[in-house]
Order: structure tokens, then C-alpha cells, then sequence
């Protein structure tokens, strides 16, 4: 599992990448949140298959994709909170906002996408 972890962190960071210039290109045009939906939207496929390729190494199913967005949801509740939180009750700047939430989303994430990619894993096989 700790080969799991270091690549989900890996493609996190790619991730984050896909999702973060997005954000940017959105946010002149839109709100803050608004910017946020549509990068969190255009990131979810390819994180998707990066993960079932690399971090889990399962093949992609239509069921685990149709069940993968439990997993972003899992991380855009966490991160849209942290925006909302960093950007109108601490005054952060909007732009570097998602960067600092989407550190809270990242155990929250690993564990609900563990469970949708590899659904046989007993939970002792966990620790």
C-alpha cells in the first residue's frame, strides 16, 4: 500500500496541475466558485484513468468510472469548504486558495477512491 500512497501523491500533484490551470483560465471569466466547478469537473476523467492505471493498477471499468466521482465529490466537498473558508472568512487570495485546501481532501480522497478501485480488499488488507 505504501507504493499506492506515494503514486496517488504523484498523480495528486499532475492532478492539481490539470485541475489548477483550468481554475486560472476560469477565474477570468467567473467567480471564484464557480472557476472551481468547472476545473474539478475537467480534472476528474484523467485522474480517473491515471489512477487506475498507475496507483491501483486495475482496468477501468464503466462501473468504477460511474462510481469514481464519489471520490471527487469526497474532495470537492473538502476543498470547496477550504476555498470558502480560506477566501471569505480569512481573506486569502482566490487564486492560491485551492492549493492550500485541496491538502486537507488528499486522505480523505485516497481512502473513498481505494475503496471504488479495489472494492475486494478485506479491510485488514488495509493496514
Amino acid at each position: 500500500m505504501s507504493r499506492q500512497m506515494v503514486v496517488f501523491a504523484v498523480i495528486g500533484v499532475v492532478n492539481t496541475g490539470t485541475y489548477y490551470a483550468p481554475y486560472l483560465l476560469f477565474l477570468t471569466r467567473f467567480p471564484y466558485l464557480v472557476a472551481h466547478i468547472l476545473a474539478t469537473a475537467i480534472s476528474m476523467t484523467g485522474s480517473f484513468f491515471l489512477n487506475a492505471r498507475f496507483t491501483y493498477r486495475t482496468r477501468p471499468t464503466l462501473r468504477k468510472f460511474l462510481l469514481f466521482p464519489l471520490t471527487n465529490a469526497a474532495n470537492f466537498v473538502v476543498t470547496t469548504v477550504g476555498v470558502y473558508v480560506l477566501v471569505d472568512l480569512l481573506h486569502f487570495g482566490s487564486r492560491y486558495a485551492p492549493l492550500l485546501a485541496s491538502l486537507a481532501a488528499i486522505p480523505v480522497t485516497f481512502v473513498v477512491s481505494r475503496r471504488i478501485m479495489l472494492p475486494k480488499v478485506e479491510p485488514a488488507e488495509i493496514a
